[in-house]
């Protein structure tokens, strides 16, 4: 396994990483975890490596770009002084492309959202042990769909940055794609964007599998 045991591993991103997370004083137990892919790879450290496992903490917020992460980065990553680090972010930038009115006007074109990430990602690199980085992704075979083709994108910018900073670059889409050879997207997710727990399982085997864990 690439992230040694006992690290801290923080785990930032939008809905897909928040899953339903509890916040402060009223979090128990795994309920800040939240019941998505985080909480699945968490509890893999925990079966795997009982005495000593990766300590995640969750840090996903519901509706984020990737500007709503740079507003929070110094409160939810640099002073929690990882050694590890997980981004998940994108699909909103995209997603909102394709909105009502107001979902288009706080739309992130390909530009701005490459240009903030790697600034993200340049400033905290040095910080870490290791960083993941994963693409967004839409739960949709067609790559000629509008808004797959536009995702596909912005995982390319994904995969550059991680290339560029070496980093694990987890490529979700092809995670889904491998399914959807099999099942129609319908059976992951209802919205094509919020996977139900099988596809929150695709991610996370894929996260296990980039970091060689399984």
């Amino acid at each position: 396994m690439i992230i040694q045991q006992g690290s801290d591993l923080v785990m930032i991103g939008d809905s897909i990483t928040d899953c339903g997370r509890v916040r402060g004083a009223r979090a128990a137990g795994h309920d800040e975890l939240g019941n998505g892919y985080v909480s699945l790879i968490d509890a893999w450290f925990r079966a795997v490596h009982p005495a000593w496992p990766v300590r995640v903490v969750n840090r996903g917020n519901s509706g984020d770009t990737v500007r709503d992460l740079r507003a929070r980065w110094q409160r939810d990553v640099l002073d929690l002084t990882p050694d590890w680090l997980s981004i998940c972010i994108g699909i909103n930038d995209v997603w909102r492309h394709f909105g009502d009115q107001q979902q288009i006007h706080d739309h992130v074109a390909q530009d701005e959202y490459a240009a903030t990430l790697e600034q993200l990602v340049s400033e905290t690199r040095p910080r870490l042990k290791g960083l993941v980085m994963l693409t967004p992704f839409l739960i949709e075979p067609d790559r000629r769909e509008p808004m797959r083709a536009m995702m596909d994108q912005y995982g390319r910018v994904v995969a550059g940055l991680a290339a560029r900073y070496d980093a694990i670059l987890i490529d979700t889409q092809a995670a889904f794609d491998a399914v959807l050879a099999h099942v129609p997207s319908s059976a992951l997710s209802h919205d094509r964007v919020h996977p139900y727990l099988a596809g929150h399982m695709i991610l996370a085997r894929a996260f296990l599998r980039g970091i060689d864990a399984a």
